[in-house]
Formats: C-alpha cells, sequence, structure tokens
C-alpha cells in the first residue's frame, strides 16, 4: 500500500537523529525532532526542520513516553515516526500507538515486533522452525527463585537478559547460585527501567563464542533477504565497541548458512524494514541469540561494503516502495569498521567524561565517514549514553581498513572531554584483532583494567607548563589559577 508524508518524526537523540535528519533531506522531506529538555542544545536540535519538547531529561518522562512522544508526533504535524534505535524502537506497543493515532510508524508491524522483538517468543518461533538455540530458560514464571533454580539446572555460567531489549541493558552474567538472585534482580530493574518491562530469560554462557550477526531486510513486496554479516565480537559489559562488515570468522559455507537461517527467521516473523538476526558462533556451530527488530548502531559498515543507505530504504519501504530490484547483485566490496567514540576517560576504567566539548575537528578522507551528535559548544550530559560519535573507514582489505582506521582515530581532535580514542587503538593494534581471532572474552582477557597512562615527553611537559602559565585567568607570578581547559590534565590522543 502505498503511503505519502512530507514530515517525518524522529523519537530519539544523538548521532542516530541526525542520521535519520540527512536521509529524510535526500529524499525532500521535512523533519520533527522530538526531543528533552537536556538535548536543546546539540546537533539534531539544530539540523531538524521544527523541534518539540516533550519532557525533562529522565528517560521515562520522555524518550520512553509513548503518550508524550505520540502527542508531539501530532502537535508537530508529522505524518510518520521514526524510531532510531533504543528507546522505544523495540516496542510494539509504541508501533501500534503510532498506527491508532494515524502515524506510519517507520520500522516493522507491531505484530512482527511481537513475535521476533520480544526475545523469549522469538526463541519459541525459532525452536519450531528447527533453528538451533543456546540451552536456556524462557519461561513466563519470572520469580527470582524460579530463575535461580533454573540458571542452576542449565549450569553456570549463565547469562540472564532482558526479554524486551537488548545494547547490553539488563544483561548479567551469573557465575554461582549465591551472586544469582541479586544479579536478576538488578537486571530485572534495569530491564524495567530502560525498556518498560521487567522480563528476564536464561542462556547457557558460551565461554569462546564470537558474536556474528546478518542484516536482515523486509521490503514492500513481502519479500525478506539478508544483506550479509557483520562481526561484533569486541564487547565490555556486553556492549560492543568495535564492528566490522564482513567477519573474517566465516567461511562461504557458513556464511551461506547462517544467512538462510537469518532470512528465513525474519521470513516466519513476516519482517518489513531493517532488521538484525545475532548469532553465537563457537566451535564450527552457530547459534541463535535474539532479533532486534529495528536499525543497528553499526548498519554503516554493511552500508559501506554494499553501496546503500539503509535508513533511505527504511523510509521508501515505509511508504510502499519497492527497494530491492531482482536484477540487483547485492555482492560485497572491501572492509569496513566502526568505532563507538564515547565521553570516557580510559584511563580510569572509562568512567564516562562530561562536560562541553571544545574544538572538535574530523579528518575527513577517502573511505572515511563520520557520524555524531556533538559538535564544539555541545555539552555531554550524564543523562544519557556518553556516545560522541561514530567512526567508519572502509578499504580494499581487512589489514589497510585496519591501519586507516588507526590513523584517522589519531587524527581525530576533541577538546572538553576525555574519550575512548587511547583505548580504541590499543585494541585495533592488538594481536587478536589484527587476526581475527577475538572472541566476545577479547576485552576480559586482555584489557580486564584500565590503559595505564603515559607520561608526556619532556617537549609537551613545556608545552603544558607553557599553556598553564598564560592561559586565561593564569594568577600574577605565573602560578595558574584553575580553570576548566584542555590544558588541565593529559591531553595528548584524547
Amino acid at each position: 500500500m502505498k503511503r505519502n508524508f512530507q514530515r517525518v518524526a524522529i523519537a530519539n537523540r544523538g548521532e542516530v537523529a541526525v542520521r535519520i535528519i540527512k536521509a529524510c533531506e535526500e529524499l525532500g522531506l521535512e523533519t520533527l525532532l522530538l526531543h528533552s529538555e537536556a538535548d536543546i542544545n546539540s546537533r539534531a536540535y539544530r539540523m531538524a526542520t521544527k523541534t518539540i519538547c516533550i519532557g525533562p531529561a529522565p528517560t521515562a518522562e520522555s524518550y520512553l513516553s509513548i503518550e508524550a512522544n505520540i502527542r508531539g508526533a501530532i502537535a508537530g504535524e508529522a505524518q510518520a515516526v521514526h524510531p532510531g534505535f533504543g528507546f522505544l524502537s523495540e516496542n510494539a506497543d509504541f508501533a501500534e500507538a503510532c498506527e491508532k493515532a494515524g502515524l506510519v510508524f517507520i520500522g516493522p508491524a507491531p505484530e512482527s515486533i511481537r513475535q521476533l522483538g520480544d526475545k523469549v517468543h522469538c526463541k519459541s518461533l525459532a525452536k519450531s522452525a528447527g533453528l538451533p538455540l543456546v540451552p536456556g530458560y524462557q519461561g513466563d514464571d519470572q520469580g527470582v527463585d524460579r530463575l535461580v533454580n533454573e540458571a542452576e539446572k542449565i549450569g553456570f555460567p549463565v547469562i540472564v537478559k532482558a526479554a524486551a531489549g537488548g545494547g547490553g541493558r539488563g544483561m548479567k552474567l551469573l557465575h554461582s547460585r549465591e551472586e544469582a538472585r541479586d544479579l536478576i534482580e538488578s537486571a530485572q530493574r534495569e530491564a524495567r527501567s530502560a525498556f518498560g518491562s521487567s522480563k528476564v530469560f536464561l542462556e547457557k554462557y558460551l565461554d569462546r563464542a564470537k558474536h556474528i550477526e546478518f542484516q536482515i531486510f523486509g521490503d514492500a513486496s513481502g519479500r525478506v533477504v539478508h544483506l550479509f554479516d557483520r562481526e561484533c565480537s569486541v564487547q565490555r559489559r556486553h556492549q560492543k565497541i568495535i564492528e566490522e562488515a564482513l567477519s573474517p570468522s566465516l567461511t562461504e559455507e557458513l556464511r551461506r548458512r547462517m544467512g538462510e537461517a537469518a532470512a528465513a527467521i525474519g521470513a516466519l516473523g513476516r519482517y518489513r524494514g531493517a532488521g538484525t538476526v545475532e548469532f553465537l558462533l563457537q566451535d564450527g556451530e552457530f547459534y541463535l541469540l535474539e532479533v532486534n527488530t529495528r536499525l543497528q548502531v553499526e548498519h554503516p559498515v554493511t552500508e559501506m561494503v554494499l553501496g546503500m543507505d539503509l535508513v533511505k530504504a527504511q523510509i521508501l519501504t515505509a511508504m510502499g516502495e519497492y527497494v530491492f530490484d531482482d536484477r540487483q547483485m547485492r555482492v560485497p566490496r572491501g572492509h569496513a569498521i566502526e568505532c563507538r567514540l564515547y565521553a570516557e576517560n580510559p584511563y580510569l576504567g572509562g568512567i564516562p567524561s562530561t562536560g562541553v566539548l571544545g574544538t572538535v575537528e574530523w579528518p575527513e578522507g577517502p573511505g572515511r565517514r563520520f557520524e555524531y551528535g556533538f559538535e564544539k559548544g555541545d555539552e555531554i550530559t550524564s543523562f544519557y549514553d556518553p556516545m560522541i560519535a561514530k567512526v567508519i573507514v572502509w578499504d580494499e582489505t581487512r589489514p589497510r581498513a585496519i591501519r586507516k582506521m588507526i590513523r584517522t582515530l589519531r587524527d581525530s581532535v576533541i577538546f572538553g572531554v576525555r574519550t575512548n580514542i587511547p583505548y580504541l587503538i590499543e585494541i585495533l593494534s592488538h594481536p587478536e584483532f589484527v587476526n581475527g581471532v577475538m572472541t566476545t572474552r577479547f576485552i576480559e582477557n586482555n584489557f580486564p583494567g584500565p590503559l595505564a597512562e603515559p607520561e608526556l615527553s619532556p617537549a609537551e611537559e613545556a608545552l603544558v607548563a607553557f599553556a598553564r602559565k598564560h592561559r586565561p585567568g593564569a594568577a600574577a607570578g605565573g602560578v595558574s589559577a584553575p580553570a576548566a581547559t584542555p590544558w588541565t590534565g593529559f591531553w595528548r590522543g584524547i
């Protein structure tokens, strides 16, 4: 069914809001940013055609409020809503509320989200189709005593996960019965806060696994295809840090089998739009992990190797347009890597670094892509995820892409807050990563603590001393008065 709309409401923030705005602009569509009070000073706020504040900084009162988002979209005269990723993007009730309000939800149908986005329902569907699953418990009994007993039956270590969402929220690793109760209760609280549902499920923890995901897409014709794979094994606290396309871990036969399984589960759920099927791979065997019924943070690496725009494809599909031509041959070319750039201090174990951004410069060049939601003068607050930007590179081969990413990160300039750039460079330079043999325990095994802060060279020491002496606010006699500048601490490689 053809559906035309002229203005798209964006129920999200940060770099993904900017990404959606750019896709809408290319399609000649106006944009309405639904934002919280904390995001008035942001790049997306400045770029959107129109903005409406839907509530205060706490997510429960703004970005996670279905009523506030629907009310804002209608008030802003939007005809469609794009949820981005996170927040309400996998909430079937939100998709249904959009439809009831006469708004086009740019994503899968509510029934598809319920079938596939709910991790428990998805596993039941996959089991009925004979797809391989990790042993676990997906029952309706959510009593803590029952969950603890089920974890013991499965055999520790066991992972507890939120049923209504992903991204590491509501996920805890249980090593023993003694710690299980507290961690399960913590996971339930975190899941309720992040996704509005405290429902969790249990899985056996695979200790040598790789995390491989396949991009799927269902267009207006009803056909579901896969758009190849991504390697996402580099994770910290169950959250991805670096992603690649294609995975260096798959043979062509394994890629074919996993791709067919990914498309099959999408077809079972009558999927429409962009989604991701995640697998664990260990000892040559793969297991269905979950389906994310939304755009992924790491979608740019797939776009880079396939030469396509997934966000525009989402919007066109929501309009009823066919985005795939039977004559097209989707053949991946080259290798792409994405690094998530966070405002955090890598020398203090990754604690968030908040504040107003100073100079920000991105080293543009062939095969380099920067997706960012904040610019000089914008504030990185403590209210939300501290991701400043995504840095994506493409090159003909994986070794060249790794070298290009390291060079790109070294040449990126961000003042005002600490960033994880030194941490990313250490990961990219590690032999396990270079050789492509890393597993989901890569960070745990190789970077268990904070980075050691390097010493300044004599020339750098002199430069810092000079800057402190001559900066605004320096006291008489050359003694520096306290001031918040990039020179107040270690700055090289920020």
